[in-house]
C-alpha cells in the first residue's frame, strides 16, 4: 500500500507543476492568473501572450500526464494492496490511478494554492498512453472545432465529450473488439464529466456569448 500511496504521490506533484506560471513570468514576467481569465492553464497563455506560448504550455501540461502513466506507474511492484475487481490487469490500473492523480494534481495544485489549470491537456497526455485511437480521434474533433469557432473551451469541452462517443461507435457500430470496454467506458465518462464541471464557466459564457475568442497572431 505504501508503494501504490507513493505513485499516487508523486504523480499528484508532477501534475501540479505550475507549467503556465512559470512560463508566463519567465516569458513575460507576469503572473498568468493576473491576466486574460485568470486561469491557470494553456487556454489562458495562449489568449494572453500568444499561440506559441500557449502551445509550449499544452504540451508541457500534457507531458506530466503522460510521465505519469509511462514512468511513474512502473515504479509499482509486487501485488496490489486490494483486490483488483477489475479487468484490468495490475498495472494497467495503475497506470490509471497514477493519471487520475496526475489531472487532480493539474486541477488543485499544492504550489499554486490549489487553484490551477482545467485539466484538459494532463488528462489528453494520460489517455493517449490509454486509449489511443480514440484520443486520436478527439484530438482531431478539438482542433476542428477550435479552428472553425477560435473557442478553446467548445473544443476541449467537444474533445472530452468525443473520447467515450468514440468508444461506443467503434465497439457497437463498427465491431471493434475493445478490451475492458464495459471498465472504460464508464471511466471516459466520468472523465468527460470531470471536463465538462471544470469549464462550467466556460459552458455559461458560451450559452450567453462572453466567451473569449482566441487569435492565432502573435502577441507583442
Amino acid at each position: 500500500m505504501f508503494l501504490l500511496s507513493t505513485i499516487i504521490i508523486l504523480s499528484y506533484l508532477i501534475g501540479s507543476i505550475p507549467t503556465s506560471i512559470i512560463i508566463s513570468k519567465a516569458a513575460k514576467g507576469i503572473d498568468i492568473r493576473e491576466h486574460g481569465s485568470g486561469n491557470a492553464g494553456g487556454t489562458n497563455v495562449m489568449r494572453v501572450l500568444g499561440w506559441k506560448h500557449g502551445i509550449l504550455v499544452i504540451l508541457l501540461d500534457a507531458l506530466k500526464g503522460v510521465l505519469a502513466v509511462v514512468i511513474v506507474a512502473r515504479l509499482h511492484y509486487g501485488t496490489m494492496p486490494f483486490q483488483n475487481l477489475t479487468p484490468f490487469d495490475d498495472f494497467t490500473l495503475v497506470q490509471i490511478i497514477a493519471g487520475i492523480s496526475a489531472v487532480i494534481g493539474h486541477i488543485w495544485t499544492v504550489f499554486a494554492g490549489f487553484k490551477g489549470g482545467k485539466g484538459i491537456a494532463t488528462a489528453l497526455g494520460m489517455l493517449l498512453m490509454i486509449v489511443t485511437v480514440d484520443m486520436l480521434i478527439a484530438i482531431g474533433v478539438f482542433v476542428l472545432v477550435v479552428t472553425f469557432s477560435r473557442y478553446i473551451s467548445l473544443g476541449s469541452l467537444a474533445g472530452a465529450v468525443a473520447v467515450p462517443l468514440t468508444l461506443i461507435v467503434r465497439e457497437n457500430v463498427f465491431k471493434v473488439d475493445i478490451p475492458s470496454y464495459n471498465t472504460l467506458l464508464p471511466f471516459l465518462i466520468l472523465v468527460a464529466l470531470l471536463v465538462i464541471f471544470t469549464h462550467r464557466k466556460n459552458v455559461i459564457r458560451l450559452l450567453n456569448g462572453s466567451e473569449s475568442k482566441i487569435s492565432f497572431s502573435k502577441k507583442k
